[in-house]
């Protein structure tokens, strides 16, 4: 049956694929090979199919090379792009936090030069009451000279009067009297005017020095005033970058400072409301707007504060890559941001906290987890080597291992985590938060 299925086919393939036969000669005989037309298709089916996959494995190649090729130098161009604007970041952030110092060294110039000033105010209101009571003085005993010099006058016209022979009752005076007493009353008369024109004096030199007095008290409330204004725009300048920078990792920064400032219950130091008036009374508006500007520099103190206990910072300072964000992944939720870098790399922590697991995790491989202020937790996973144990406080920059590719890994990289109440939230916005203001 098989023989005649063949005969069929080499007799139908005669046409196209006639028999053919191949000689072999050697020194002694002559052989051949007979190639049916059966035999033929076959071996030309092979060949075809054997080229054909030849050019088809040559083409992959080829453009897998050349794929291989543009992503390499895609992810080159891309890292050097994504260094460079590190680099900028961290520029940026170094001259706003040196801008920020300066800042903070002016107005500490400025608090001893608004201390010295109101201290020389304070001695030119105690210098302005007591010429204030100088001339009260001046003006009593000038009003009371005038009277006696009016009583004198009165004495010397009935004195006179006397000696003209006017009085009925100068017939009973000693003409030596009268004599000694006008000399007395002349006298007194004398002493009289020259301490009034004394007193004229000296009330108006009071007065010019009281007018002096309220010229030097308006310029220096001018010169006050400039400088709580520049004062006032530099500290709201510098608050309003952290108040947004909060606001932006989703922090509420009311329930942030109250639980900042109910860690620090001392009181007293340069940010304690001062009080410049002396009366006890109400509170002038110079101490009003002090007040102002140092409740501000306390709320920008414990935004510092608070900056150093939440995650603004970036767990790697060595070079490094994004490999895969937060969101969805391969059909799973993938809560944290991949870092790739090189085996050992240095992993820091991101805030000040407590470490609550350093240790094997499953998944997680090598997995440290730090607690920080405001419900915020930190995870740093697949390191390869562990450098802190549980319930060691940790500060922000503190190494606390270096990167690896144990666990579920596919290769050498951290897998940071962020966690708000337990719930894992993005990275990327703490870190793009911090660095829009640093």
């Amino acid at each position: 049956m098989t023989n005649m299925l063949t005969h069929k086919l080499n007799s139908m393939l005669e046409r196209s694929f006639p028999e053919q036969r191949v000689f072999l000669r050697s020194e002694s005989e002559t052989r051949y090979v007979r190639l049916t037309p059966l035999t033929q298709v076959f071996g030309f089916a092979g060949t075809t199919v054997l080229a054909g996959w030849l050019i088809i494995a040559s083409a992959i190649v080829l453009m897998d090379s050349i794929g291989s090729g543009n992503l390499r130098d895609q992810a080159s161009r891309d890292l050097a792009l994504f260094e460079s604007r590190v680099n900028e970041l961290a520029a940026e952030r170094d001259m706003r936090a040196a801008e920020a110092t300066a800042a903070q060294e002016r107005f500490n110039t400025a608090l001893a030069q608004i201390s010295t000033m109101q201290s020389e105010l304070l001695s030119s209101e105690e210098r302005v009451r007591e010429l204030g009571k100088g001339i009260t003085v001046v003006q009593a005993t000038l009003r009371r000279t005038m009277k006696d010099r009016d009583a004198a006058r009165e004495d010397a016209a009935l004195l006179q009067a006397k000696l003209d022979g006017t009085d009925p009752d100068t017939q009973s005076i000693n003409p030596e009297e009268i004599g000694n007493t006008v000399d007395v009353l002349s006298a007194a008369l004398n002493n009289t005017a020259v301490e009034r024109d004394t007193m004229v004096l000296l009330a108006n030199l009071a007065e010019q020095n009281a007018e002096t007095l309220q010229t030097d008290l308006r310029l220096m409330e001018e010169k006050n005033d400039r400088i709580f204004s520049q004062l006032e725009d530099a500290v709201v300048l510098s608050v309003e970058p952290l108040d947004k920078m909060f606001t932006a990792a989703g922090l509420s920064t009311k329930t942030l400072l109250n639980t900042v400032r109910s860690g620090l219950s001392g009181t007293g130091g340069p940010l304690t409301p001062i009080k410049f008036s002396t009366k006890g009374g109400v509170k002038d508006p110079d101490s009003l707007r002090a007040n102002g500007i140092i409740e501000k520099m306390d709320r920008l103190n414990l935004y510092r504060i608070a900056a150093q206990k939440a995650p603004f910072a970036l767990p790697i300072k060595n070079s490094f890559r994004y490999t895969s964000g937060f969101g969805p992944r391969w059909g799973r939720m993938h809560e944290g941001t991949d870092f790739a870098a090189a085996y050992g790399t240095p992993i820091y922590s991101t805030a000040d906290g407590v470490v609550t697991f350093a240790g094997w995790s499953n998944g997680y491989g090598r997995l440290v987890k730090i607690q920080h202020e405001f419900g915020i937790e930190t995870r740093y996973a697949h390191q390869s080597q562990l450098m802190v144990k549980v319930g060691q406080r940790v500060s922000r920059g503190q190494q606390i291992g270096a990167m690896g590719n144990s666990g579920r890994s596919t290769g050498t990289h951290l897998h940071y985590e962020v966690r708000v109440g337990g719930k894992a939230v993005n990275p990327m916005t703490y870190i793009k938060a911090a660095n829009d203001v640093f």
